[in-house]
């Protein structure tokens, strides 16, 4: 009896964690000289440490989204439109994403702690 209770008490306490959704973020560029990086429609400056799936809208081909940190470098093409989908783990330290063409105006960060 007491080992059905334990087994009943460690399912209550791992299946919500196995059952949590990864968190979504949404990236952005173009159509004209923007890019952005949000969860929901707040933009990203701080995010915990852990994994993400990013959603990237290319709207323009003159443009591409670089996401860049401590062991992560995924990019869309210049030239390119449409979406693309990455499951990432972000690990502490600083990101940041640009277009890589116009990256001295196309540019953003954040942290992660």
């Amino acid at each position: 009896m007491k080992l059905v209770a334990l087994a009943a008490i460690i399912a209550a306490l791992v299946v919500p964690s196995a059952l949590a959704a990864t968190p979504t973020l949404t990236g952005t560029v173009g159509p004209g000289f923007t890019i952005t990086l949000k969860k929901g429609s707040a933009k990203v400056t701080k995010l915990k440490a852990g994994s993400y799936v990013i959603k990237v809208s290319d709207k323009s081909s003159i443009h591409n989204f670089r996401l860049k940190g401590p062991g992560v470098n995924k990019t869309t093409k210049v030239g390119g439109t449409g979406t693309s989908t990455w499951k990432v783990t972000l690990k502490k330290g600083k990101y940041t994403y640009v277009c890589d063409p116009h990256a001295s105006i196309m540019k953003g960060s954040f942290t992660v702690s």
